[in-house]
């Protein structure tokens, strides 16, 4: 799958900046955010390089739609499930999307209240 030699992500997708993977399925990895908005604040992220869904080819198409199939799981293990969780995409810059690279923002641990 195509990665980005400059994407922060691809970088610790390869392991050349460390971090927790805390769900790791070859397709796909979880890590921390490292400025979260929730007691829980995961980011799911595809190993493949998607930048924008509207330009996704039907491989990373398929690899960002993985994201979604495994989120549940994540948030299981996180222990999200019982109280419920937020899963939040953010496509471009008007969205404030930081990293260009497509990616699931999972959050709880508390009540989130309604979004603005």
């Amino acid at each position: 799958m195509a990665r980005s030699d400059d994407c922060i992500f691809c970088k610790i997708g390869r392991g050349d900046i460390p971090s927790e993977k805390l769900f790791d399925d070859a397709t796909a990895f979880a890590i921390r955010d490292i400025n979260p908005k929730a007691p829980v604040h995961l980011l799911l992220i595809p190993y493949a390089h998607v930048e924008a869904l509207a330009d996704a080819t039907d491989e990373q198409a398929a690899a960002a739609a993985h994201c979604f199939e495994v989120a549940p799981a994540v948030a299981r293990q996180a222990g999200l499930a019982a109280g419920g969780y937020r899963i939040v995409v953010n496509q471009g810059p008007d969205s404030g999307q930081e990293v260009p690279h497509f990616h699931l923002h999972v959050l709880g641990g508390r009540p989130l209240g309604p979004m603005a």
